[in-house]
C-alpha cells in the first residue's frame, strides 16, 4: 500500500468518525458543557483547506493531551487552552498551537513592537505584557475558534506508550508532506505558509512534532477500532 492508499484510508476513517460526533464542532461555540470524553485525541480543519479532491476538508493540526505518566489533563483542558477565555483572550504560554498561530499572524498582520518582542518568549509573563499582547490574543482565538474540528475518545492511561499517543504521532507523520512527495497541499491562502516554522511551511500542518516521523500503517487498523466503538 502506498501513502496515498492510507491517506484515503484514514480520511475514510475520518468521515465515519464525522458521522459519529454528528458533524464538526467550532472551539468558539463549545464549553465544557459541550459533552467531552475525559480522554481524547482531537482533528483540526480549516474551511478553506481541502484535499486534493476539492471537496473534502484535509486535517491540519492532530493533538491529544496527558501523554505523561500520571498527567490529569482531560480532552476539554486542553481544547479550552487552545479556545483562550470568554473574553476573547488567551494564553500562547499554555498552548502551543496558540503560539504558532500568532507567530504566522505576525508575518502578515501588523501589531506593535512589544508584542513582536515578547511572542513565545518564556513561560509566563507579568500582566503588563500579557495586557500588551492581547489583541494578537484575540485574533489567535478568532482563528483557532473558526476551525471544524473532530475529536475521537481514546481513554487508555497515561503515558508516552499510550495509544493517544501513537495515533497522534502516527496521524502527524502520515499527513505531513516534509520530506514526501506533496499530497493535499496547501491552499496559498493557507495562514502556515507564512509560518517562521519550517516545519509547519512544509509539513502542511500546524504541529512541529513528529512532521518528519516514519509512520506505521497499521496505526490505521487501532484509529479504525476507535472510531468503530466511539459513542
Amino acid at each position: 500500500m502506498s501513502r496515498r492508499d492510507d491517506l484515503d484510508r484514514f480520511y475514510r476513517i475520518i468521515a465515519t468518525l464525522r458521522e459519529k460526533c454528528q458533524g464538526f464542532r467550532s472551539l468558539k461555540e463549545c464549553t465544557l458543557r459541550s459533552g467531552w470524553p475525559r480522554r481524547g485525541v482531537y482533528f483540526f480543519f480549516e474551511d478553506h483547506e481541502f484535499r486534493e479532491d476539492g471537496s473534502n476538508l484535509r486535517v491540519v493540526r492532530v493533538g491529544t493531551h496527558a501523554v505523561s505518566a500520571d498527567s490529569r489533563t482531560t480532552l476539554w483542558n486542553r481544547l479550552h487552552t487552545h479556545k483562550g477565555t470568554s473574553s476573547g483572550g488567551g494564553n500562547h504560554r499554555g498552548s502551543i498551537f496558540r503560539k504558532r498561530v500568532g507567530e504566522a499572524l505576525l508575518q502578515v498582520r501588523g501589531y506593535s513592537p512589544e508584542i513582536r518582542a515578547s511572542w513565545g518568549m518564556g513561560s509566563s509573563a507579568p500582566r503588563s505584557t500579557r495586557l500588551d499582547e492581547l489583541p494578537l490574543e484575540r485574533d489567535v482565538s478568532t482563528v483557532i475558534g473558526l476551525m471544524p474540528f473532530l475529536w475521537l475518545e481514546v481513554t487508555d492511561t497515561p503515558g508516552a506508550a499510550s495509544d493517544r499517543a501513537c495515533l497522534e504521532r502516527n496521524c502527524i507523520a502520515l499527513l505531513s508532506n516534509s520530506g514526501k512527495e506533496p499530497i493535499d497541499t496547501p491552499s496559498e491562502r493557507w495562514l502556515g505558509l507564512h509560518s517562521p516554522q519550517e516545519t509547519i511551511r512544509k509539513s502542511g500542518l500546524w504541529n512541529t512534532n513528529h512532521v518528519d516521523d516514519r509512520y506505521t500503517p497499521t496505526f490505521l487498523d487501532v484509529l479504525e477500532k476507535y472510531v468503530r466503538g466511539a459513542m
